[in-house]
């Protein structure tokens, strides 16, 4: 297999900025955005936290 193979579950278009959800109140926006706030907790590292409701429940879009 080569570097330009693409893997089964990825998206071939790496052009497109991938988004990332909160599934408590829907906030969306560009995964890895300076809008989503990060949090550092023990023993499970870091985490996206919605700075609408303040939910971890996201899908990370990256």
């Amino acid at each position: 297999m080569g570097d330009d193979t693409v893997r089964e579950g990825m998206s071939s278009d790496s052009g497109t900025a991938a988004r990332s959800r909160c599934l408590n109140c829907g906030f969306e926006a560009e995964g890895g955005s300076s809008e989503w706030r990060r949090l550092e907790v023990p023993k499970l590292g870091r985490m996206t936290q919605c700075p609408d409701c303040e939910s971890t429940n996201v899908i990370t879009g990256r």
